[in-house]
């Protein structure tokens, strides 16, 4: 695995085509600063570039995934009057979300691998995830509520997709605590381990995602996230011309050739983007 780099706030190693950002302040919770916001903003645009990538994690430092947004940097940020309090804040949340919506499209499966607290925005940005696999002493909590705030981060569009919309108002609206367990009962996580097997089960999740066929599972990716915007007719033809795309590569070649012979498929590596 490659040395870290990139703002200290955020850690990004590479290992193959595998890459890992880990949310570096663990002594404030992983609380998200406006340092940690400019990197993540950063490191996702550069990522989502990469083509020779296949996976993106995303993990926090110590013991919490992210609790939110950082409150003492919110304080700092109240003098003045309220047009310009609003006018700062809502710059702040459209900055961020540019990294949001980066997660969303890009071309690579992005896993989160929670444990701890998982809180406000780190809620909002696990939920970006395609996949999340969470420790068994994951917290959840929407967290706005209690400072008198509406959700950022994209949660109000991705938590209904995932759980359905009465679960998220529940959420939203009552902001209680809840554990790994009931995550995974109310389809919010995909997967929940024990804590000391978090890295692990990440792990294999990305390295078996990383050798499968790289446009057909760029296409799933794209096909599913675009969905809810298309009609029945439009995700039908969108479903044929990336099928058709897909058994025009040597992955398809090889798949078939593969089971033709009773053995595992050797797929190539990345390549193409649609």
């Amino acid at each position: 695995m490659s040395p870290a780099d990139g703002h200290d706030a955020i850690l990004l190693a590479r290992s193959g085509p595998v890459a890992t950002l880990t949310f570096n302040r663990p002594a404030a919770l992983n609380a998200l600063d406006i340092a940690m916001m400019d990197a993540l903003i950063a490191h996702a645009s550069t990522l989502s570039a990469d083509l020779s990538l296949r996976v993106v994690v995303l993990r926090g430092a110590g013991r919490h995934f992210m609790a939110g947004g950082d409150l003492r940097t919110f304080a700092a940020r109240l003098a003045g009057n309220r047009e310009d309090i609003r006018c700062d804040f809502e710059q702040i949340v459209l900055r961020v979300q540019t990294a949001i919506e980066l997660f969303h499209r890009m071309p690579h499966a992005v896993i989160a691998a929670v444990h701890g607290a998982v809180a406000g925005f780190g809620l909002s940005i696990a939920c970006a995830c395609d996949l999340i696999v969470a420790a068994d002493d994951a917290v959840f909590a929407s967290a706005y509520r209690n400072i008198g705030l509406t959700p950022d981060g994209g949660g109000t569009w991705s938590l209904p997709r995932s759980v359905g919309m009465r679960k998220a108002l529940e959420i939203y609206l009552l902001g209680e605590r809840f554990g790994a367990d009931e995550a995974l009962r109310i389809g919010l996580v995909n997967r929940v381990v024990a804590a000391a097997g978090l890295d692990a089960a990440v792990s294999d999740w990305a390295r078996s995602i990383a050798e499968g066929p790289a446009l057909a599972l760029r296409n799933v990716k794209r096909l599913l996230r675009d969905s809810p915007q298309r009609t029945l007719a439009e995700q039908l033809d969108a479903e044929a011309r990336r099928f058709g795309a897909c058994a025009a590569t040597p992955d398809f070649a090889e798949g078939i050739e593969a089971f033709l012979a009773k053995r595992a498929p050797r797929f190539q590596g990345p390549r193409g983007t649609s």
